[in-house]
């Protein structure tokens, strides 16, 4: 795949990051600070993964569900982060065009996919709570397993469009991007050619990918917060609640970054709130959803200590 340059514009071969220029020292900290990061994020998702494929008392929808968000975020994390610890070990923030490419087709496929996965999981506890006795039905392996595929395809759709349309933009010899990631709203500042059609992809996606999930989770929540309310007993409404608790913390934490990264005033912040917002968004929220899920959820916590107990029994037996 060849820059686009346009005519006998100057074709660009690289692209410059801008997101951490203004730092000079330092560098060697917010490496290990990436690291150790990354290796938490990995670790936690790993885990998560591991204990639900093992557990068969975890082999639920919810689980299911769980298992494929776990994965998500270990590929979310590892299309930006590797390249960010690269670049702090060269002191050089710089990305390959076609890297560049790359780089925003899978982060745009995780990313879309993941909203479409997080609506999932939220009509799944609509159907535990609100649909109690249909649950079984509504909730079916013949239907987990398509809906699960389906956010993976939704989001790797999407990205081909935007991708595709990227690839076409000329830049004219502009290289350098307020940014510490390649994606399309920074792309497009920089690009010189006409980006009509990208910017109306993107304001459709925003709706369809981005919009659409995130109204279905709010109708899933209302009606469960509505049957919760009908609960008589204290006891019965805490473990109503608990049983999502753990997802709509995700959800909020998930779609309120997601908005604060694409939907920013036309103004725009200044390059280190922005640089903040993207770090928060693709580096730390991936670390945190194994956190959530591990230490609000009995069932998992559970599971991590039979598995460690097994473990401690094995070494003393051996």
């Amino acid at each position: 795949m060849e820059p686009r340059g346009g005519g006998n514009q100057t074709a660009v071969t690289e692209f410059f990051f801008l997101g951490f220029s203004g730092v000079h020292k330092g560098q060697a900290f917010l490496f290990l600070l990436f690291l150790v990061i990354y290796l938490i994020t990995l670790v936690g998702n790993s885990v998560i993964f591991t204990l639900i494929q093992l557990d068969s008392r975890l082999h639920s929808p919810m689980y299911f569900f769980l298992s494929h968000l776990s994965c998500l975020d270990i590929c979310y994390s590892s299309v930006t982060i590797p390249k960010i610890l690269v670049n702090f070990l060269r002191q050089r923030h710089t990305i390959l065009y076609n890297q560049c490419m790359a780089q925003m087709f899978f982060l745009m496929t995780f990313a879309g996919s993941e909203c479409a996965l997080l609506a999932v999981m939220a009509y799944d506890r609509y159907a535990a709570i609100c649909q109690p006795l249909r649950y079984s039905h509504l909730m079916s392996w013949r239907v987990c397993v398509p809906l699960a595929t389906s956010s993976w395809i939704w989001g790797l759709l999407d990205s081909a469009i935007h991708t595709a349309l990227a690839t076409n933009l000329a830049f004219c010899g502009a290289d350098q991007i307020d940014h510490i990631f390649c994606d399309v709203p920074q792309l497009l500042k920089i690009a010189c050619s006409d980006t009509y059609v990208n910017e109306m992809a993107l304001h459709t996606a925003s709706v369809f990918v981005g919009l659409s999930p995130f109204i279905l989770v709010v109708i899933s929540y209302i009606y469960i917060l509505l049957a919760i309310f009908r609960i008589h007993s204290d006891t019965g409404r805490h473990k109503a609640f608990s049983t999502c608790a753990a997802h709509l913390i995700v959800v909020i934490i998930y779609f309120g970054m997601a908005n604060l990264n694409y939907n920013r005033p036309s103004t725009g912040y200044s390059l280190e709130i922005d640089t903040l917002i993207s770090i928060l968004y693709c580096v730390i929220t991936p670390m945190l959803n194994p956190l959530i899920y591990s230490l609000r959820n009995k069932e998992v916590k559970e599971a991590l200590r039979k598995v460690l107990g097994g473990q401690k029994a094995g070494n003393n037996f051996h």
